[in-house]
């Protein structure tokens, strides 16, 4: 059964739903499967690594509403030339009222994969969650990233009958990919890490990713732990407030902002940390519905340290792959993390246990197998 995955976050976009959709397509057999995605820089360097076809395009229109009517028809062509007989979908809207219509009019089957951010923008406007519930209850499965997240859609569509849990997991090659102690000097020396302890942060810069948190319980992590060197790895919309925070806190010489990296080089960056922290919480307008990057860490095996909020606690098993802390008791995650770097083999048998839990339960070919 030949299948058209449509989504708007693709690599070479960095970001939990666009590794996501690589991850789960390369698992189906490449002629079975066709990816539509928008047009972005680098994207003809990285579709030629893969033996599947994708159809780039501009999805939206200028000046003509609804400006997603022109990624309709773009698809509509595509299902008429590939001979689609199902279609995955992620983005819920827009693109969920492509494969509306397409159901209504073509008879194609869709199935709604939903990631917990476009769920929580749904439900926030009227219009938007009468569309969102129609879009939803037509389709055929409805694949969700943990159970908290359905939990949370079957408080709001108490009918659907047909919702599956489907976890992300890390892409393969974070458990395959090892470097070496001589490269591992080699990027320490280029970070100016020699003698350092080293915390690691993979997020994008957004509300309720716990950047600020961080920033603000730095200088008594330092009083414990003064080698102490963050490193960064993401940007986003709330990258000049975290810098000025920085500055204003005199912790320029503590922090390595590495902006965006490419996800293949992650594995690196990972296996010289000795604990990863990312203080996750929520905010006004949503909730971390999973958390890709603590199973990346957890492969890597890299003790974990995250914020209590929503499917982490799915994501991160406490006290086995991590430690998962409430960010508002400021004290208790500073002696978390200080423990952690002061007990060297503590942490590595806390990564080892991580990394065992993602080979059992959180490799692709397995969640694969649920769908």
């Amino acid at each position: 059964m030949k299948t058209l995955i449509i989504t708007l976050e693709y690599p070479p976009q960095i970001g939990g739903i666009a590794s996501y959709v690589a991850n789960f397509t390369a698992h189906i057999p490449p002629e079975e499967v066709v990816v539509y995605a928008p047009v972005m820089k680098g994207d003809k360097e990285f579709d030629a690594q893969n033996n599947w076809k994708v159809y780039r395009r501009d999805p939206y229109w200028l000046f003509i509403w609804p400006r997603w009517l022109g990624m309709f028809f773009q698809v509509r062509r595509i299902v008429k030339k590939e001979k689609i007989e199902r279609i995955h979908i992620h983005n819920v809207l827009p693109v969920g009222y492509i494969g509306y219509l397409l159901r209504k009019l073509s008879k194609v089957p869709y199935t709604i994969f939903l990631h917990g951010t476009d769920f929580q923008l749904a439900i926030q406007d009227r219009s938007k969650f009468k569309k969102f519930r129609r879009v939803v209850r037509t389709a055929e499965l409805v694949v969700v990233n943990s159970t908290f997240l359905k939990k949370k859609l079957l408080e709001r569509v108490e009918d659907l009958a047909n919702v599956r849990v489907n976890y992300p997991c890390p892409a393969d090659f974070f458990l395959t990919t090892s470097i070496t102690e001589e490269e591992k000097q080699h990027l320490r020396s280029q970070l100016a890490l020699e003698g350092k302890k080293v915390i690691l942060t993979v997020a994008r810069m957004v509300e309720g990713k716990g950047y600020p948190h961080i920033i603000r319980l730095l200088p008594n992590i330092l009083k414990e732990i003064p080698n102490l060197v963050w490193i960064i790895i993401g940007d986003g919309p709330k990258k000049q407030m975290v810098i000025d925070q920085l500055q204003k806190q005199g912790l320029q010489n503590v922090v390595r902002f590495l902006g965006l990296v490419p996800l293949a080089e992650l594995p690196k960056y990972y296996q010289i940390a000795d604990t990863f922290v990312l203080l996750t919480h929520p905010d006004e307008t949503a909730e971390e519905g999973w958390g890709t990057v603590f199973l990346e860490a957890a492969a890597s095996g890299v003790p974990v340290v995250a914020g209590r909020v929503g499917g982490v606690e799915e994501a991160v098993e406490h006290m086995v792959s991590g430690i998962v802390v409430d960010v508002q008791q400021g004290k208790a995650v500073v002696e978390t993390i200080v423990q952690l770097l002061k007990n060297p083999e503590y942490a590595r048998e806390m990564g080892r246990k991580g990394r065992e839990r993602v080979e059992k339960e959180f490799k692709w070919s397995k969640q694969f197998e649920k769908l």
